[in-house]
């Protein structure tokens, strides 16, 4: 059986490949290579092998090198997109920073009208507390001539009476003519009297109704002030309420602590107490104002809280947002990263202590702040330390120079936020400030 399978083998491989012989001649010899069939057909398919692994590795190197370049087209448009797109980031930062400095100037601009309106309230209130009194002066003064008027009627009567029995009397009695010229002076006399006491009551009734058309001026002035003060305070406090709880903090609570803790020149607004109505009882224009008060002395509470919370960019200078807060690898990012040139400066955004300004490990020349309401705030990376431990700084103070030391791949700020010690996003503090400053 094995026989006959290799007979038909050998007769298939001899129809394919016969039997060759290589003869190999040399001067005095000639020699010859018997090439079976089977030694042909194994290097067929050897070289066979060779060039069909030839053909599909230069097949898939080809096809390596078409992939590399297209993977390195398709990195280079991402690289240019992601480029385009920081600069975009960084226009519209610029962008906002000078809105939010033009909201700033709007913002102290509304302020000072606000003082001038307040101003002008109070000596408006002032005022009408004069010309109300000046009004009961002249009720007053109107109600003892009305008295008078009467009394001087009544006087007057009387002369008549007396005037009609002496001209009666003079009939019988020639010789009363003297006592008729004096009843007739003094009915004059009254008559006269009677005239000035009229004549002064119309001019009191006139003063009257001038000073009351003038209250009436005055008190729609007032309601306009106080119209324009309350919108004023609505568009001021309210953006602040809504920074705060962007920022995840409950505005009352800051408030409460910015109130126990203040210490600033005339303390809180003091509520009006008197009355224009006369009555012990606050009239409606004294709890408008006293509601206007609450809201200014909110306003500026909000102003010392913002100034102590970091609501602010710790850059200036243009830059670009190279990683945010989060999770990458498995880690937690606790920061934002800036990037910036070498030796651009970092400001402090809040009001603070100073806890640290050295090295320290993975975070190279660090400044640590502690500010109120429990904030921390920590600039890494830096090149140069401009301030020292227990130092005070202020809102928008020079504390460094941006730089690329300790666990740094490139020139860098990471800064982070911490309250109570857990880190939290920054860009929720500076987002939140977009809106206000």
């Amino acid at each position: 059986m094995r026989t006959r399978l290799a007979i038909k083998t050998h007769a298939l491989l001899e129809r394919f490949f016969p039997e060759r012989r290589l003869f190999l001649r040399s001067d005095s010899d000639t020699r010859f290579i018997r090439l079976k069939s089977g030694t042909q057909a194994i290097a067929f398919v050897g070289a066979g092998c060779i060039v069909s692994w030839t053909i599909i590795a230069t097949a898939i190197l080809l096809m390596d090198s078409i992939g590399s370049g297209n993977f390195r087209e398709q990195a280079r448009r991402e690289q240019t997109t992601y480029q385009q797109r920081l600069n975009a980031l960084s226009s519209e930062r610029d962008m906002r920073a000078g809105e939010s400095v033009a909201a700033q100037e709007r913002f102290n601009a509304a302020l000072r009208q606000i003082s001038v309106m307040q101003s002008e309230l109070l000596d408006s209130e002032t005022h009408r507390r004069e010309l109300e009194t000046g009004i009961d002066v002249i009720q007053e003064t109107l109600r003892n001539t009305m008295k008078e008027r009467e009394l001087v009627g009544d006087r007057l009567a009387a002369l008549e009476g007396e005037i009609e029995g002496g001209v009666a009397v003079a009939s019988t009695n020639t010789g009363s003519d003297g006592t008729l010229d004096i009843l007739s002076d003094a009915l004059a006399r009254t008559a006269q009297e009677r005239d000035q006491v009229v004549a002064d009551a119309q001019d009191a009734l006139i003063r009257a109704a001038e000073m009351q058309a003038s209250i009436e001026a005055m008190e729609d002035k007032n309601d306009r002030i106080f119209r324009q003060l309350e919108e004023a305070m609505t568009v001021s406090v309210a953006p602040l309420d809504k920074m705060f709880k962007a920022a995840g903090m409950n505005p009352d609570n800051i408030l409460n602590q910015v109130r126990k803790g203040y210490s600033g020149q005339g303390g809180p607004l003091t509520p009006l107490s008197f009355s224009t109505s006369g009555s012990g009882a606050p009239a409606e224009d004294t709890k408008r104002a006293n509601s206007i008060l609450s809201q200014m002395d909110r306003l500026n509470l909000y102003r010392i809280a913002a100034e102590k919370a970091p609501f602010a960019s710790p850059l200036k200078d243009k830059f670009r947002f190279t990683s945010g807060f989060g999770y990458r690898w498995g880690r937690l990012h606790a920061g934002t990263d800036f990037a910036a040139p070498h030796g651009t400066a970092i400001y402090a955004t809040a009001d603070g202590v100073v806890t640290h300004a050295g090295w320290s490990s993975g975070y190279g020349r660090l400044v640590k702040i502690q500010h109120e309401f429990g904030i921390e705030t920590r600039y890494a990376h830096q090149s140069k330390i401009r301030v020292k431990v227990g130092q005070r700084v202020s809102r928008g103070q020079r504390i460094g120079d941006m730089g690329n030391t300790g666990r740094s791949t490139g020139t860098h700020l990471h800064y982070e936020v911490r309250v109570g010690g857990k880190p939290v996003n920054p860009m929720i503090y500076i987002k939140a400030a977009n809106d206000v400053f």
